[in-house]
């Protein structure tokens, strides 16, 4: 059934990108200075969750790398490595340059010196989600240093800048854009036949069936591609010789639930404990949560900056948004997936 797993895995990056031509034409030009030695101009990558951001931008630096051999990229997740030292930590580790760091005791003011005196080839860091970061004074450093291009992923614009000081802000309003946009049906159709070729044995699953993923997960390509795995994982345990409408409708919910336990793992402490609130309440006003939340912090962040946490969270369908800004309300997604478990 299975004939390569890493194919079904929504971090996969394939040997080819699809149905986003402009988007990698756009980036390839951005990045194009590299290959001359100079440095690339910091780049947001902007969109919704599954279009393809994170994957369009590994794939364009790998192909870089293929072309140029002075070049290298390293990629960061921010909402796993969300504090500035454990950011700074994975960009240089991937450099080979944490040999004799102690994570414990080596102070930040340490690991930007390693940065600045960092005499490799020319370096794109990817950030991914790094509106997560806590201290977005990072950027403005890494701008700073000619040796590093930046690519940015963030899913909406004014979440990075809202709780960004105005020397960043300033910096970043002018950087270059690559927008993306929800995936149609037939390009979702196509995404998934290309995984199912590549990861499956050859007609375990029809077109039909494909359709009926993509029009479940609404363009969404993260989602489409984990119903894809979870089906084939459930035939295969089975031991089915196809995937079954049957086996794919069931394999909707479980992959939903699965999907919303493995962004819950990745909160970071304080959002985990907005999570837990809403969770304890089923449903709470922004006011009566962020009381609520202050008292169980030591260090609680900002008003604003718990609300971007929800818009964050509600974007990933970890909590969901009720109504409009003036009598909005946050409630548990919990009783949604109650009944697949």
């Amino acid at each position: 059934m299975i004939t390569d797993a890493r194919v079904l895995r929504t971090g996969f990056v394939p040997s080819e990108v699809e149905h986003r031509d402009a988007e990698v034409t756009h980036l390839t030009e951005i990045l194009s200075p590299l290959t001359d030695g100079n440095p690339a101009d910091t780049t947001l990558l902007l969109g919704p969750s599954g279009v393809g951001k994170t994957c369009l931008a590994q794939y364009t630096a790998e192909k870089l790398r293929e072309q140029t051999l002075d070049v290298e990229y390293q990629y960061v997740n921010c909402w796993q490595n969300f504090s500035e030292f454990r950011t700074l930590y994975s960009i240089l580790e991937g450099l080979g340059k944490t040999v004799d760091i102690h994570r414990q005791s080596t102070p930040r003011d340490e690991l930007f010196d390693r940065l600045r005196r960092y005499d490799g080839p020319p370096v794109v860091v990817i950030l991914d989600e790094v509106d997560q970061l806590e201290d977005k004074r990072l950027l403005y450093h890494l701008h700073e240093l000619p040796q590093f291009s930046m690519l940015l992923i963030a899913n909406r614009e004014e979440e990075l800048f809202a709780t960004a000081d105005d020397r960043l802000t300033s910096r970043l309003r002018g950087c270059e854009r690559v927008t993306f946009e929800r995936y149609h049906q037939d390009e979702l159709v196509s995404i998934l036949d290309a995984r199912a070729k590549a990861g499956l044995k050859d007609g375990v699953i029809r077109e039909q069936q494909l359709a009926r993923i993509a029009d479940a997960a609404a363009g969404d390509a993260r989602v489409a591609i984990s119903i894809l795995r979870t089906a084939a994982r459930q035939a295969h345990r089975e031991y089915d010789e196809g995937i079954t409408s049957e086996v794919v409708e069931s394999a909707m919910p479980k992959a939903r639930v699965e999907r919303h336990e493995k962004d819950v793992d990745t909160l970071t402490p304080h959002q985990h404990t907005i999570y837990e609130i809403i969770e304890e309440y089923d449903e709470i006003s922004p006011s009566e949560l962020y009381e609520e939340y202050q008292e169980r912090m030591d260090d609680p962040k900002s008003d604003r900056t718990v609300r971007n946490y929800l818009s964050k969270m509600d974007q990933y369908d970890v909590i969901e948004a009720v109504g409009t800004s003036r009598n909005r309300t946050y409630r548990s997604v919990s009783e949604t997936f109650s009944g697949f478990e």
